[in-house]
């Protein structure tokens, strides 16, 4: 048994490039409940990170008392993290959810049954359409429903009602992602695997923090970094994250400045000649454009501008220009700063300048956030068409007519789809006067809160909402839908690396709680939506019929999902699409040939330009004469939105913990998890918190130009001048509000979106850092993760991660001792008891000259002894280890 809130990652089974990742199988019951008691086994898979890994509920007397991860699935290999072990399960089985619908009567909230919440949705819904037309509609939904859901509301959107005003909180997370992909190579869907991990000879992690955000990932990393052969680790990221500590090179930048690194980064593959001629020129378009643009951004040009050193820059182009394989993997650091698309498109470029997509180890992964991510962009829940279509392509919106039988004139296609933020505005200007928010709480996790609570409590807005819980934004709600969750209905999702999974029904929901399929369905029935043969539009009886649908849907697109049944999915391991008759056992790697879906009949996309976003067009785009090739895009560089001044000195950004997940609705009714990162914290450097005279604990006011803070501190290893708040801590279970304890990190964050994937900027803010009050202790930060206190070791050095001779072939001295000899050491070079000492920070104190601006600080912080953070008796978990097999793979996989 180990405890996993304390041992995030588990017992190391270290592997060489080009072995099998061992299995290990992960296993948590209840209190009290043994193996041999669980009635049966369910087959499903994990919804709290977009790695979805493969796993079985334990379901005993009608109840879900636990989880496994599933050893056959390729996802996962039997692992599970600290999230999907105890909130997958733990998160909705509680006596806080919602039970019956309720609708406000007098300015209050009251029960009711379905049939007059229903009504009064109808009632609302046909006026606005009968006075205001189509328009007057929205619908905000999540990364959290299944295929089978996201498809039934696209359908009823845009054929039943014809808005463009559809979106999701992936506009939030992921739609960056897909932007860069349909700008490189003409469709989303992402080029590489996980699996190119067992391949790899350099991981390059560009504002990816994947020791938090997708645990059992990094997991498969640091069993690649224990082997034989470690990679090389490029980590590009403003604070000291586990992943920079264990890096070969990490480029702590200035917040928003990406974009310049990366084309001082490409700048050096140019300059040496580190680029494959022959593929470019077989392949690719507009490499000269590329060329041009770069040429400003010497190294030096770079440190200047990013605030690293210029030999780091070079380090990191050596890395990657000189590697035989490289995996590259982007998020949230890149997605929600300063020209999004513009910088995620440089990673797919330097991919493209080496020949390097398609092939074991060469992957692209242009991360999501939440595990359904994937299906709101595939079934156009985002406001996209289907499958993969083009809005601006008159023959795709006709196929979309065909499969749905309806006029294609209904379908909403005479300008861009509507995004979440001018969802909002349209709100705010009373243009929208119904907004149905499905799985999702706006009220936390939009920018710039106190605007968006404005918006939501307007009296001419009919909101509703439909969720597991009360949620801060479901206080504003009209009507309110209780939702069955996970483990309660089946569907399909797909994630990361295109694999998708079959989530069974193990347990009936609470109540009257229904599936978010159901309560769409019963919407267009009520509404009479219907097709040109007066048949009803959206005629299924259930998941497997929606998913039928969706297969054809998918025919013959990039995301092909016919040769994927649920029958197919049930007994072993997800199926990566695409899947159809030519390739019947799925496809790992996208692009082998070298053959990338932009031809102007088949693409996703015209593209945009990246600086303004303006849309290239048909004509323009059939000018180029793509056809299969892919397009190296980029802009020219342009500051953050909002520089620190005198006023507000300090860059302010946000990002996750390994414990919640977005505004903790489920994590937070984990006892374990919430235990571990109970409340919200900011994070200073050790400079700042001295020149400051801040100590760890003490409470701080942090203020933007829009609104306020007030929390605890932790001094850590972050940037100097850069402020750092988790984003999950809303007010639902605070006791207080944004009045009386403002803690939402989006309080501070402005209403500013990239100008091709309309994604927020959650990265850049100008904040002025105050101290209020000292402190009664530490702060509620963990201590396992990058939330560390300063100066404390990573997990490579505390947790006797397996050691090696060297660095790799790109090594350094800081990266060998960073990662392996570390104490506590098991057998075989995995680690140990998982057990953290407390971290005894001396009361000493902090230099305040010679510490080079660029540079991350590790001094003690004074400070009294600082707990570990630890899980408890109901935090331990039990890893099984299956013995290998005659093939050398670990045994039965079935």
């Amino acid at each position: 048994m180990i405890d996993r809130i304390a041992d995030i990652w588990g017992t190391r089974t270290p592997y060489a490039r080009g072995g099998h990742w061992p299995d290990r199988i992960d296993q948590l019951l209840a209190d009290g409940v043994i193996e041999s008691e669980v009635d049966r086994w369910v087959q499903s898979a994990c919804v709290l990170c977009s790695n979805g890994c493969g796993l079985d509920i334990a379901v005993k007397d009608g109840a879900m008392v636990g989880v496994r991860g599933r050893a056959a699935d390729l996802v996962n290999h039997g692992r599970l993290g600290p999230k999907g072990l105890f909130a997958s399960w733990q998160g909705v089985s509680t006596k806080e959810r919602l039970t019956r619908p309720l609708i406000r009567e007098n300015g209050t909230l009251v029960e009711t049954d379905w049939d007059t919440a229903m009504d009064r949705i109808v009632e609302r819904s046909g006026k606005l359409l009968a006075e205001k037309g189509p328009l007057s509609h929205a619908f905000y939904t999540s990364g959290q429903l299944f295929l089978e859901e996201y498809y039934a509301l696209a359908v009823l959107g845009k054929a039943g009602i014809g808005t463009p005003h559809m979106d999701g909180n992936t506009r939030l997370c992921t739609a960056t992602a897909a932007a860069s992909l349909k700008e490189s190579f003409g469709s989303d869907g992402q080029p590489g695997t996980a699996a190119d991990v067992d391949e790899c000879d350099a991981i390059f992690l560009f504002g990816h923090n994947v020791a938090e955000t997708q645990t059992v990932l990094w997991s498969r990393i640091l069993d690649r970094l224990g082997g034989p052969d470690r990679p090389a680790v490029v980590c590009v990221d403003p604070r000291r994250t586990e992943v920079a500590q264990l890096a070969d090179v990490h480029l702590a930048l200035r917040p928003g400045t990406n974009l310049a690194l990366m084309h001082g980064l490409i700048r050096e593959l140019f300059v040496h000649g580190w680029i494959n001629e022959e593929f470019i020129a077989a392949h690719t378009l507009k490499v000269e454009d590329l060329s041009a643009a770069v040429e400003k951004w010497t190294p030096e040009a770079v440190a200047e501008t990013c605030g690293v050193e210029a030999e780091d820059v070079r380090r990191a182009a050596e890395i990657f220009g000189t590697s035989e394989r490289v995996l590259s993997t982007v998020l949230q650091g890149f997605y929600q700063s300063s020209q999004a698309t513009a910088a995620s498109c440089q990673v797919n470029n330097l991919h493209l300048l080496r020949g390097m997509i398609g092939r074991p180890g060469c992957g692209i992964l242009q991360m999501n956030g939440q595990p359904t991510a994937q299906n709101n962009r595939e079934c156009g829940a985002d406001g996209d068409l289907p499958g993969f279509r083009n809005w601006e392509n008159p023959d795709h919106v006709n196929e979309l007519a065909a499969l749905w039988n309806v006029d294609p004139a209904v379908i909403p296609h005479w300008a861009p789809p509507t995004h979440a933020m001018q969802i909002m505005r349209y709100a705010e200007q009373g243009s929208v006067g119904f907004l149905w928010i499905s799985a999702t709480n706006p009220a936390v996790s939009m920018p710039e809160l106190p605007r968006i609570r404005e918006i939501l409590a307007r009296e001419e807005l009919f909101v509703v909402v439909q969720d597991l819980y009360m949620t801060e934004t479901a206080q504003y709600a009209d009507v309110v839908l209780p939702a069955a969750g996970w483990g309660e209905k089946t569907g399909t999702f797909t994630n990361i690396d295109r694999t998708v999974h079959l989530s069974e029904k193990a347990v009936e929901p609470p109540g009257e709680a229904r599936s978010d399929l159901s309560i769409f369905l019963d919407y267009s029935r009520r509404m009479d939506f219907r097709n040109k043969d007066g048949k009803p539009l959206l005629g299924w009886a259930g998941p497997e019929d929606a998913y039928r649908a969706w297969q054809e849907c998918t025919r013959g697109r990039p995301c092909d999902y016919t040769g994927i049944s649920y029958a197919k999915l049930r007994g072993g391991s997800g199926i990566q699409w695409p899947c159809n008759d030519e390739r019947p056992d799925g496809t790992e790697r996208l692009y082998a040939d070298a053959d990338f879906p932009t031809d102007p009949d088949y693409c996703e996309s015209y593209g945009h330009d990246l600086l303004t976003g303006a849309t290239v067009g048909p004509q323009a785009y059939r000018a180029m004469a793509p056809g299969g090739r892919a397009v190296f895009k980029t802009a020219s560089y342009a500051p953050p939105h909002e520089e620190p001044d005198g006023d507000y000195p300090f860059r302010y950004t946000t990002g996750r913990t390994a414990y919640h997940f977005h505004t903790r609705t489920k994590t937070a009714r984990s006892k374990p998890l919430n235990r571990a990162a109970p409340d919200a914290w900011v994070e200073l450097s050790a400079p700042d918190a001295t020149r400051m005279g801040v100590l760890e604990g003490d409470i701080v006011s942090v203020r933007s130009r829009r609104g306020e803070i007030v929390v605890p501190v932790r001094v850590g290893d972050i940037r100097e001048g850069t402020v750092f708040a988790p984003f999950h801590y809303g007010y639902w279970d605070a006791g207080g509000s944004p009045d009386g304890h403002p803690r939402a990190a989006n309080e501070l964050t402005m209403t500013e979106w990239d100008p091709v994937s309309k994604q927020p900027v959650f990265k850049n803010a100008a904040v002025q850092v105050k101290r209020v009050a000292a402190g009664a202790g530490p702060s509620p930060a963990p201590t396992t993760t990058a939330s560390r206190p300063a100066g404390t070791g990573a997990y490579g050095a505390s947790h006797g991660s397996a050691g090696h001779d060297g660095a790799g072939r790109h090594g350094s001295p800081d990266s060998r001792s960073a990662y392996g000899n570390g104490a506590n050491t098991g057998q075989d070079g995995s680690a140990g008891d998982g057990a953290i000492p407390a971290t005894a920070i001396p009361a000493t104190g902090i230099p305040t000259t010679g510490i080079p601006t660029t540079a991350i600080p590790t001094t003690a912080i004074p400070a009294t002894v600082i707990p570990a953070t630890v899980g408890g008796p109901d935090a331990e978990v039990q890893e099984t280890f299956p013995l290998p097999g005659a093939d050398g793979k670990n045994g039965d996989r079935s």
